[in-house]
């Protein structure tokens, strides 16, 4: 059991919260590696507001919000947290808890209000460079992240990422970027979470843009981003590290999978549901072999011809395109929330679309025995990240891993101990993934600085360090137990299960 003193700004202790740290029956302390570096992370439409300032152009969000029932609470992402206009105060957040690096993200609308590189805002970019500029000068490394779902809404009335000529449009994008920020920049990430804007987007209708072509669509979109993503590799590789010597990667969610039981069936149905999850995106850029997972090719193929199709609809990648792909990575960006455990054994057909992504599955994936969490996917299996990681390891000859988001969602509460829980569970596993096991981790980042726009949420689900007040004006920011629980992580360089914040009024 736990006693957290709650402090106001006065200093008197009003109340005495009493909370249990479930998987903790002995205190727990341990040293941080020297070299892993601590950050947190935020992207460009769940955060900036400022959805029409200066030439800014629709993406494919303000497209979507504005469709009624698309958001559950009916929120959108218009003034989210403001940091267009008060970045400057997030940048303070950042220097109060003492991180090494802030991971945002780019808004490619913002910067190329027509999409295309004929035009490019000088006000988007100057608010772009003036954030890098006042991090670097705090002593915080930025870590950009190219693209984070928003599309402009012209590019998508062209077809989008099921478009071929994305790749075309994304090289132009992210040369803008280079020239403009790539002297202070030197750790891109290309694109963030492939599965959850290609599939969710193109193939079910929980993402924008809200194209519903189950099975062909989502496919579509998945190879022209992996070709999009490896031709802002070689760019970069080719033009810009010579004179910039900076890393650049891709970012890929990277929750578990694995069979409900022991049995060969659902074992192989595990293995089948994590190569559709992570392999179908890491194969090709990471595998020594390149090209999609074995497992994933056949599976579509199968299900492809009882369907009546002549031919798969999984888009084939020529060799030429699997040796271009192959290697496009100087690091595996790791995004990680929870498990599922999956079964063929309740599996029925017709039980989802045909066809579709988790039709070709062909099982079901639940949360087994654990309790769930009010935001499921963020259900605390600290094993799972674990396993991950590992998979990760043997899978692709041990490459740098930077874990790029990893946090734990409610509806709100300063007093989050269930999100301190969270993070001292997956911390610890993480370092027996360094520790015991090897993995390669180079940096920890924690999802996310403050409350925001939570995609098909909307405003009602948190997950920020910090609690962002959506009806001031101001969108005052109010440091929770978590942020002062990671400020003390950070200063101590140690998990501590036996540090006890105390919650006192800080805000911004």
């Amino acid at each position: 059991m736990r006693v957290l003193c709650c402090i106001l700004a006065a200093g008197l202790a009003v109340a005495f919260v009493t909370a249990s740290i479930a998987d903790w029956s002995a205190s727990v302390m341990r040293k941080l590696p020297e070299d892993l570096k601590l950050g947190v992370a935020t992207a460009a439409f769940q955060i900036e507001g400022g959805w029409n300032a200066a030439d800014k152009s629709e993406s494919i969000w303000d497209t979507f919000c504005r469709i009624p029932g698309n958001i559950k609470d009916g929120t959108d992402g218009n003034d989210t947290c403001k940091s267009y206009e008060f970045y400057q105060r997030d940048i303070q957040m950042l220097k109060f808890l003492g991180v090494n690096f802030y991971r945002f993200s780019i808004s490619w609308p913002r910067v190329l209000p027509n999409g295309f590189a004929n035009k490019i805002s000088e006000v988007g970019l100057g608010y772009y460079s003036r954030l890098v500029d006042e991090l670097l000068a705090n002593g915080i490394e930025p870590v950009v992240t190219i693209y984070h779902w928003d599309l402009p809404q012209n590019l998508q009335d062209l077809g989008g990422w099921a478009n071929p000529l994305i790749a075309d449009w994304f090289e132009d994008y992210a040369r803008v970027l280079f020239d403009a920020l790539g002297d202070r920049v030197k750790t891109w990430v290309t694109i963030n979470e492939p599965k959850q804007f290609a599939i969710y987007g193109y193939g079910m209708k929980l993402c924008a843009p809200n194209i519903v072509s189950a099975g062909i669509g989502d496919y579509l979109a998945v190879k022209n981003l992996l070709v999009a993503h490896a031709r802002v590799w070689h760019l970069y590789d080719k033009e810009y590290r010579p004179k910039q010597k900076g890393t650049i990667g891709i970012v890929i969610a990277t929750d578990y999978r694995e069979g409900a039981t022991d049995s060969p069936e659902d074992i192989e149905a595990g293995k089948v549901a994590f190569d559709f999850e992570v392999g179908f995106y890491s194969h090709p850029i990471f595998s020594t072999t390149g090209g999609l997972p074995e497992r994933v090719v056949k599976r579509v193929a199968e299900r492809s011809a009882q369907q009546g199709f002549p031919r798969s609809r999984l888009p084939e990648f020529t060799p030429e395109e699997i040796e271009y792909i192959k290697g496009t990575s100087d690091f595996f960006g790791f995004n990680h929330y929870s498990t599922l455990f999956y079964t063929a054994n309740s599996y029925k057909p017709g039980m989802y679309e045909i066809p579709s992504y988790n039709d070709d599955i062909g099982a079901v994936g639940t949360y087994g025995t654990y309790v769930t969490t009010s935001v499921p996917h963020t259900t605390k299996i600290p094993t799972g990240i674990r396993k991950a990681l590992n998979w990760v390891k043997d899978s692709y000859n041990n490459p740098e891993i930077m874990i790029f988001e990893n946090g734990f969602g409610n509806l709100g509460g300063n007093n989050d101990i269930d999100r301190i829980d969270y993070y001292i569970a997956y911390l610890d596993a993480i370092l027996d993934a360094i520790e015991v096991d090897g993995c390669n981790i180079t940096r920890y980042t924690a999802w996310s600085l403050m409350d925001n726009f939570e995609w098909m949420s909307g405003l009602s689900v948190k997950f920020g360090l910090f609690e962002v007040d959506y009806n001031d004006d101001k969108r005052t920011r109010t440091a929770r137990a978590s942020a002062l629980w990671f400020k003390n992580l950070i200063a101590t360089r140690t998990l501590n299960t036996d540090y006890e914040p105390q919650l006192r009024e800080v805000t911004f």
